[in-house]
């Protein structure tokens, strides 16, 4: 009888350690199965992105063609239907490269306002024209120049060393010019939303620079909302702008003035500029995820380019305005 017990004892022992292995293999087989999962997922991202961030860049390189092609053209006086050049005022083209799509767009940086070097009443109109308020205006224009401008110097709105010395994460004014337009997010009054935009509204940062070199906005390349904020511009002045220069391009800025363009003509220029941003986005299929660069380029004179800024990924400026 005990015998009997103790066999049916270590068979229960038995099938208990056979539950439990057989419990343990079901484990590692899902992990394993769950990793595995996981991995090719990642890999097949990565690839992805890989392949979108390869197109972006045949964007890029075909709008820099497109530059030279642009240069070599700019005395033909007679352009032959399909010959047309880019423009470089942010209209949006697209190719095909592949499998894959590319959005691309250029603007000529002097057709923006240069955050070293502009006067702040363009500044302030511009962000006015964003719909900030006059207070919040006010504030970010006044420490803009105080960021840039002389130690010890601090303007009514502005903000100096007591005010970031103050801040969570302190750091110094830098007083000296910006390096790129992303440093304007260290400026007192400066949000993400109000560079970038927040999904219903669009961002400032593509009216800025820091490589115009000058104060004035170039008609030719200057996006409308950086046209509205010259001092005397109206609607239908940035409108007939916009429309003359899809066929041709504005030699005499009084070609496309009305009213009292006294006013505008020492905030504009016409003359042809040899720095551009450039941004491409590509895609594989889908056009919600697509692969942001932006990239800024000077033209030398012996028909080569440099970058100036490359930003990869960059945001995605191109699904708001394509």
């Amino acid at each position: 009888m005990n015998k009997v017990r103790g066999s049916r004892s270590q068979r229960g022992v038995a099938l208990l350690v056979v539950l439990w292995v057989l419990a343990i293999l079901m484990v590692t087989v899902l992990s394993f199965s769950f990793l595995t999962r996981t991995q090719t997922q990642a890999t097949v991202f990565f690839r992805d992105s890989a392949e979108r961030k390869l197109i972006a860049e045949a964007g890029i390189q075909r709008a820099v063609m497109e530059l030279f092609y642009r240069r070599q053209n700019a005395d033909n006086t007679v352009i032959l239907p399909g010959t047309e050049g880019w423009k470089v005022d942010g209209t949006v083209y697209r190719g095909m490269v592949g499998p894959g799509s590319y959005a691309v767009s250029i603007i000529g940086e002097t057709g923006k306002i240069d955050i070293n070097r502009a006067k702040d009443v363009l500044f302030k109109k511009l962000l006015l024209n964003f719909g900030l308020s006059d207070e919040l205006s006010d504030t970010i224009v006044d420490s803009v120049m105080d960021w840039r401008g002389a130690s010890g110097l601090e303007r009514l709105h502005g903000a100096g060393n007591d005010y970031y010395q103050s801040l969570p994460v302190p750091y110094k004014v830098k007083n000296a010019p910006f390096d790129t337009v992303e440093e304007i997010l260290l400026v007192k009054g400066v949000t993400l939303d109000i560079l970038y935009g927040d999904g219903n509204r669009k961002g400032i940062i593509d009216c800025l620079t820091v490589n115009a070199g000058g104060e004035t906005i170039n008609l030719n390349y200057a996006p409308r909302e950086v046209l509205m904020a010259i001092p005397g511009m109206s609607a239908s002045t940035a409108d007939s702008i916009i429309q003359y220069r899809a066929d041709q391009t504005i030699k005499n800025a009084q070609e496309v003035l009305s009213g009292d363009y006294q006013i505008m003509m020492p905030f504009i220029n016409v003359n042809e500029g040899n720095i551009f941003t450039i941004e491409s986005v590509g895609y594989t299929g889908d056009e919600k995820n697509g692969y942001p660069v932006r990239a800024t380029v000077i033209l030398d004179s012996d028909n080569a380019y440099r970058y100036l800024y490359y930003k990869s990924p960059a945001y995605k400026v191109l699904q708001r305005n394509g």
